[in-house]
């Protein structure tokens, strides 16, 4: 995150022309993509975006300029992959629709395939089109403990176990995919390829690459990023493959801000600021991690002089982004910028009670506020009929 207040405070005061505002940190991008690049450099691993956590394509061109590619949780976003970001797209779908595989072939590199079912009945397709087929496996080994987050919990619907293999369809596939993790460390995957190689170890000689999937903290201060590396150059000789990863929360991790104004002040037993932000509508990980993001010159509850819980002005009762606590008072009209905010946000918004969408904005390193995207009216009422 910046570590300049007069930086921030120059967002902020840029950012008042309208909010809420979703304010990009190009600085902090290019250290994350740096960190990245470093990777793939000393390992020869290739490192994709996974775009279901960040898909700000105004910051493409520049992605690519470290990265490999893209990788899509469906048509759309291979689509947006394919048309804004030079490199390799990527898709997996735990089910393809039959009326869209043939698009999927023909804008992705790369098509993972979920089941056997699924491989059986669209890898002709996907083979005419010249394109590499992936199946995905689950080793059924669990490093988390939030079964939300967990592909290999118990009646998982994600990946191919060893006991549903079906060893004779492996001719048509060129590379195997696992995706276990979530915001985890190297340690982590040490203890996944191990089950991996357990369960799955005697195929691997035969693939030409084998995609680590995404839940890689990799930016994340203190990542055992030797550790990392060590496991991709061991697992990618051992084995003769190419080795890919696709986090998305690792290249867009502590990059970007939400920026909300202060429209109310009410009192029940605990000061309460009504925001013109929401969790429900702009930052849904806050309610479904649950996730209490960290905003600029706050402190725990109590930890400061004055204490606020922070919600919205949508009608659900529960629309609360925490308990923070401030050196002066909120007044209306104040500005409060919620940090780590380009993850998980553009993406997962919504206009629940026609709450506007919040601007898309980027802190250039030269210190210039660009709003890239204005939403309005137009934008609510379109999707709704």
């Amino acid at each position: 995150m910046m570590e300049n207040t007069r930086q921030i405070q120059s967002m902020c005061a840029a950012a008042k022309q309208h909010t809420p505002a979703y304010v990009l940190d190009e600085a902090a991008l290019v250290h994350n993509l740096e960190i990245l690049k470093g990777v793939q450099e000393r390992t020869g691993c290739r490192i994709l975006l996974a775009q279901k956590a960040f898909s700000m394509f105004a910051v493409y061109p520049l992605c690519a300029q470290y990265l490999a590619g893209t990788t899509a949780s469906g048509l759309y976003e291979a689509r947006l992959g394919r048309e804004e970001f030079p490199g390799e797209v990527h898709v997996f779908e735990p089910a393809y629709k039959p009326e869209e595989i043939g698009e999927i072939a023909k804008t992705a590199d790369f098509v993972y395939f979920n089941s056997m079912r699924q491989l059986e009945r669209y890898a002709d397709t996907v083979r005419a089109a010249g394109r590499q087929i992936g199946l995905r496996i689950n080793p059924e080994c669990s490093t988390q403990d939030e079964p939300i987050y967990d592909p290999c919990a118990p009646g998982s619907r994600l990946g191919v176990t060893i006991g549903q293999l079906d060893e004779s369809a492996l001719s048509v596939v060129d590379g195997l995919h696992f995706h276990t993790l979530c915001e985890q460390g190297a340690d982590a995957l040490e203890v996944t390829l191990r089950a991996v190689e357990e369960a799955f170890g005697k195929y691997l000689h035969r693939m030409k690459w084998v995609n680590f999937g995404g839940g890689h903290h990799i930016t994340k201060p203190g990542y055992d990023i030797p550790l990392l590396e060590r496991l991709i150059t061991e697992f990618s000789q051992k084995y003769g493959v190419q080795v890919y990863l696709e986090p998305g929360e690792a290249i867009a991790l502590n990059a970007g801000y939400l920026v909300t104004e202060v429209l109310d002040l009410v009192h029940n037993g605990i000061d309460i600021a009504v925001l013109d932000a929401s969790a429900a509508c702009h930052m849904p990980d806050v309610l479904e991690m649950p996730y209490r993001p960290p905003l600029y010159q706050s402190g725990m509850p109590e930890e400061k002089a004055h204490t606020y819980r922070l919600s919205s002005c949508t009608c659900l009762a529960g629309d609360i982004i925490g308990d923070y606590s401030f050196d002066k008072p909120l007044q209306i009209g104040d500005h409060l910028c919620f940090e780590d905010m380009a993850i998980y946000s553009m993406c997962k918004n919504n206009t629940f009670n026609g709450m506007a969408l919040p601007d898309i904005a980027i802190l250039h390193t030269d210190g210039r506020y660009e709003v890239v995207r204005h939403f309005d009216y137009h934008d609510f009422k379109e999707r709704l009929s």
